[in-house]
């Protein structure tokens, strides 16, 4: 989860998922990030920032690249199990080389296509391998 953040995201990720209900974490969360990123924003480009359309795509960019994403996310670990869950977050970097493949027209080098496989046949094997905690 939060895989471009890191592992101290995911541990605060799982703990806020696990405190709250209803995706409310989730929008704590994405509050949080908006308020530290918006200063930012407004520094570079002033009052341009807060333009209709701009907000607009900055909302739709917000829907489509995180809270879509991370709210099924959250309910796929609520509802699968965790194996199987890790099964399917393992195939993450090869969907997305497949979708900039076929979507934008990049392709990756060979050896880069064994290390996408590589990932997700060590995830697969991890979590096929692992013990369910009683």
């Amino acid at each position: 989860m939060l895989e471009s953040a890191g592992a101290p995201t995911s541990l605060l990720a799982s703990a806020l998922g696990k405190q709250s209900a209803e995706g409310g974490g989730l929008a704590l969360g994405m509050a949080v990030a908006a308020l530290v990123v918006v200063p930012y924003g407004v520094v570079d480009t002033g009052a341009a920032l807060f333009t209709p359309w701009i907000l607009v795509v900055g909302a739709g960019v917000a829907l489509l690249s995180s809270v879509i994403p991370y709210s099924l996310e959250l309910e796929a670990l609520r509802r699968i199990p965790p194996r199987v869950v890790g099964v399917l977050l393992s195939t993450e970097p090869a969907v997305a080389a497949l979708v900039g493949l076929i979507v934008l027209g990049e392709s990756l080098h060979a050896l880069q296509w064994v290390a996408v496989l590589c990932v997700v046949a060590a995830s697969t094997g991890a979590t096929r391998s692992a013990r369910l905690e009683p």
